[in-house]
């Protein structure tokens, strides 16, 4: 199964998760059987309220979940509609982040756990 995770930088497994889906500067695909990750350049992380890409950024890309710290509702609805799961960001790391997905310990999130509005980069 292929995960995705926001994250600030491209540290492999020790990349610190991002607070903010859409305004996060990569996105570490993580093989969660593997191990093996790669980072997806976000160059679309400086965009209007409502106006993230998610699906254009992960064109091409086989992605059974996403993790998130925050999402805004537009992203939330674009990823359930192409029938990929989002889960809701608990660990700093996307190592501790892959072992809580391993370990069934990650919530969905929900319609109700989508962000109203974003400013730049936050934790929720």
């Amino acid at each position: 199964m292929q995960i995705c995770i926001p994250v600030i930088e491209d540290r492999g497994l020790d990349s610190r998760v991002s607070g903010h889906f859409g305004s996060a500067p990569g996105f570490m695909l993580v093989d969660t059987d593997s191990g093996a990750c790669r980072l997806l350049e976000n160059h679309n992380d400086h965009h209007a309220h409502g106006m993230c890409q998610p699906l254009a950024v992960l064109a091409g890309e086989q992605v059974d979940g996403i993790v998130v710290g925050g999402i805004g509702m537009g992203a939330l609805m674009k990823l359930q509609a192409a029938g990929i799961a989002v889960y809701r960001a608990m660990h700093p790391t996307v190592a501790e982040t892959v072992a809580a997905f391993k370990g069934g310990t990650l919530l969905p999130v929900g319609e109700d756990g989508a962000c109203a509005g974003h400013q730049g980069h936050h934790q929720h």
